[in-house]
This record gives C-alpha cells, structure tokens and sequence, in this order.
C-alpha cells in the first residue's frame, strides 16, 4: 500500500500534468487559429494573448512594433490616474478648454467654447467612453509628454515602446510628411483640414492652406504621407509591451482601487457593444477595453474578467491590425480573433 506521502506526491504531480497539458493545449489550438485569421486576412495580424491563471501567453507577431491610434488613450488615463493617486491632482480638479488643445477626431469638445472647464472626471470619461481627442490633449497638457512617457515607459516594463505625442503633434507629423511648413499649422487650421475628404482632396487642401502648388508637396498622396509617418514608430509599442500594462493593472500594480475601478468603467467594464474583439466574446464576459483607429491601422486591447478573484479567469488581449481597411476588414478580423479566444480560453464553441 502506497504511502499517504506519495499518494499526495502522485497527486501533485498528475495535477501539474494536467495544468501543462492544458496550457499547451489553448495555446496550440490558439495559435494555429490565430494564423489561419492573419492568412485569410488583408494585411498583416498582430496578437498576445495572456492567461494570469496559469501565467502562460500567446504571442503572434506581437515582438514588433505596431501603430496603436487612441489605443494609447489608456496609458494616457493610467498616467494621469497615477497623479493623482501620488497627490499631484485631484479627480475633481478643473482644467479650462484652450484654443490649442482642439483637434479634429472623435468627440464634441473641439466644437466647444473656449474657457469652458471640465474636471479630471469628465475629461478622462471623454477621452475613454468617446474617444475624444481633445480631452486626450488636455490630460496631457495637465501631466507633460516627459512625465506621460516616463510613466508609460516605466509602466510597460522599460522596453518596446516608443514616445507618445499629443494628437495634434500627431496631425503636424502627417502633414509634414508632405510638406514640413505643415508642422507650423495652428490648431484651428489642422481641424478645418480634416472636413476636406479624404485622400486627394485633402492632399490638395493642404497645397492650398500653405499656399503652394501640389507639385511642391513631398509626397505623392496622403496614403504616402502616412506611410511615412507610421514608419518612424510614434505612438507605437509592441503588443508584448503593451500587454504588460494591461497585466500590472489586472493585477493592480498600477492604481489605487479607487482609481482603478474609474478606469474600467470608463473602459466598458459594464458594456457590451459586439464590436471587434468583443463580437466574438460571450456577452456575459465581463470586459475592459479601448479601441483605436487610423488609416490602415487598427487595435483593440482589453482584459476579461479583470476583477477575477486571484485573477484566475483574467486574460489579457492585445490586437492590431495594419495595411487593410480600418473599419470593416479590421472588425472581422478581430471579430474572429475573439472568437478563437473564446473557444480556446472560455470554453464555448462557435
């Protein structure tokens, strides 16, 4: 008869075998689906997938880097909560709309008055809920790009990320692409650019606002400029990097709880929009997230269940998607990126 000691000793270590075995298991069965998305895909698929139960990860293509659009909202509101819970701000502190905050994107505060205030609060539900860039703007104008980016650095684990600007430097950058009198532009001018269709209207707009022929641009096209623009990595992280922030928040690293539970209700913790990644997740999964898009280019990254107890459910996602359509041919694809997790991770079949 086997003694209790090695009963205990077979136990542990058949538990253990089954715990590697499934690990291996999602990841493969992850991984080979993941590949089958990138090749029926247009463009390229990036994705990391991380388990805090059994502390394993899945990483496709997610070593480079990719363009992260308002994805890089998030480590925005990370930086600007940091602050606050260090003492330097308040969530209820009030900042005043100026005329150089205002950019062109999502949201309605470029349209308002200038001088109006709005508190900390208001700003980073703006920024998270309505992916406002304007109040993206203010927030950072309230922390400084060095602090955001030491924070950020530091946050994401000291490597693979690269400087966030403001979203009008990001406006500056593009144009300058074409011609570098463009990163003089005010704030107003680069928002009345932006109702110029895209692409050749604008391009042309642009040749006019300063005053020059087309044949005197640098570029042949906006695609072209922001080509360029992507290429000096702005804005920019691995997905591995990235995913690191979004682990030492789950594990609440990052912020206090108070600033914490803020943060993912201004994610969507208590929302379910079927869109992108979450399409493909259950509808009772409860979900973090923020999206982000540009021409050609497309994220989405979140956490489920990110208040899981010990963080036994919680699972990590960082998506991007490059040179296709950032709207309907990105959504499929993560779409069916967060269907492959559900399967692989959540347990339930198409």
């Amino acid at each position: 008869m086997l003694a209790l000691p090695v009963l205990v000793g077979l136990g542990l270590a058949l538990w253990a075998y089954k715990e590697q075995a499934y690990s291996d298991s999602w990841r493969s069965a992850l991984e080979q689906d993941i590949r089958r998305i990138d090749e029926q895909s247009p463009g390229k698929l990036g994705v990391y997938v991380k388990h805090l139960g059994d502390g394993k990860s899945l990483s496709h293509d997610a070593d480079r880097f990719w363009y992260l659009g308002s994805a890089v909202k998030v480590p925005i509101a990370v930086a600007v909560l940091q602050s606050i819970d260090e003492g330097k701000h308040s969530i209820d502190e009030e900042m005043t709309l100026q005329a150089t905050d205002k950019v062109d994107g999502s949201g309605d505060l470029v349209w308002q008055d200038e001088g109006v205030a709005y508190s900390l609060r208001s700003l980073l539900n703006e920024m998270l809920i309505e992916s406002d860039n304007t109040a993206a703007n203010m927030l950072i104008r309230l922390i400084g790009e060095d602090e955001l980016n030491e924070r950020t650095r530091k946050n994401m684990g000291g490597k693979g990320f690269e400087r966030i600007t403001d979203f009008t430097q990001v406006r500056r950058d593009v144009y300058g692409e074409l011609h570098p009198d463009a990163r003089d532009l005010d704030n107003i001018e680069l928002v009345k650019l932006a109702s110029a269709p895209f692409s050749k209207p604008r391009y042309e707009a642009v040749a006019r606002v300063l005053n020059i022929p087309t044949s005197e641009l640098k570029a042949d096209s906006m695609e072209q400029a922001y080509e360029r623009y992507y290429a000096r990595n702005l804005n920019a992280s691995t997905l591995e990097s990235y995913g690191r922030l979004l682990v030492k928040l789950a594990q609440g690293d990052l912020l206090s709880e108070s600033s914490r539970d803020l943060l993912f209700k201004d994610m969507k913790i208590d929302r379910y929009d079927a869109y992108r990644l979450e399409a493909g997740l259950p509808s009772e999964a409860a979900f973090i997230q923020k999206t982000g898009t540009q021409l050609e280019r497309a994220c989405h990254v979140g956490v489920i269940e990110p208040l899981a107890e010990k963080q036994a459910d919680t699972i990590v996602i960082v998506a991007c998607a490059e040179a296709l359509d950032e709207d309907k041919e990105a959504g499929a694809a993560f779409e069916q990126v967060g269907k492959a997790i559900t399967k692989a991770l959540l347990g339930k079949a198409d």
